[in-house]
């Protein structure tokens, strides 16, 4: 009888669609994912609730807290809690405190972990493969990269969503403790290995200037390739990263100042090669 009273499949997908497709359409300041959050709950609300106004606004409330994740791995989140609700809302012991202590134990740690994964590895994976294809005009390129993380992105969601719910509370000790931080650091590295590979494939920056060796002149270029590799593309990434986290510039004051930087760099390459 019990089994009857269950979530479905159909309410499940529900609750996980609200998340996926609202989780960022109404941020603030004061709670940012909050409003979303109470909102893919009423899927829930309308099968355990819907004659029981109070359950419905406590339900309401206590989901209207603040709460911020990264968005496509933080469907775990959701899920666990989906299953939380659903074991209240059945009879059995869980406490409303409890509830609103594991979304706030939980969205740090997966914060970090999804935010290593989606954007420190899928997306500059999938942006490389599309501007490989963007190379030569082709506008396969973008296409080929709104298509794909079209696809992955729900798809992760929906994964973590559904072995979330179906984990329950074992999942709260794979993200919080140790394990939780060995994760983060794996994906952290992996993340930067990948970065650091396409610094070296797509960013692209050199100099014409020759210099004196011996009795004849070398190119600058030649002699800083022999002895460290892409240095210059390297200090590019590095000073365009530092203006973008330590002094807080966006990405276009960043874009402008690298446009100026280099029309100077022309022009003083051009005075000096004659």
């Amino acid at each position: 009888m019990e089994n009857e009273k269950r979530l479905t499949s159909k309410e499940l997908r529900k609750i996980w669609l609200r998340w996926a497709m609202f989780h960022l359409s109404s941020m603030s300041y004061e709670k940012l994912q909050a409003s979303c959050w109470a909102y893919s709950m009423i899927p829930l609300l309308e099968k355990y609730y819907k004659n029981n106004k109070k359950e419905s606004s406590n339900l309401l409330v206590r989901h209207s807290s603040f709460y911020n994740t990264e968005p496509q791995t933080g469907a775990i989140v959701n899920g666990i809690i989906t299953g939380m609700e659903e074991e209240k809302a059945l009879g059995k012991e869980v406490p409303e405190e409890m509830i609103t202590g594991v979304k706030a134990t939980l969205m740090g740690p997966i914060a970090g972990i999804g935010d290593a994964v989606i954007q420190g590895i899928i997306v500059p994976i999938l942006l490389s493969i599309a501007m490989a294809f963007s190379a030569g005009g082709n506008p396969f390129g973008p296409i080929f990269y709104i298509v794909s993380y079209g696809i992955i992105g729900p798809l992760i969601s929906y994964t973590c969503f559904k072995n979330g719910y179906k984990m329950g509370f074992k999942a709260i000790d794979l993200f919080i403790g140790e394990s939780s931080k060995k994760i983060r650091e794996a994906f952290n590295i992996l993340g930067i290995i990948v970065v650091g590979g396409l610094t070296a494939s797509y960013v692209s920056f050199s100099t014409k200037i020759m210099i004196p060796y011996g009795d004849v002149k070398k190119p600058l270029q030649e002699l800083i390739d022999g002895n460290f590799p892409k240095l210059l593309p390297l200090i590019i990434v590095l000073f365009s990263w530092n203006l973008l986290a330590n002094k807080k510039l966006s990405s276009t004051k960043v874009i402008l100042i690298l446009t100026i930087l280099v029309s100077i760099w022309v022009s003083i390459e051009s005075l000096i090669i004659g």
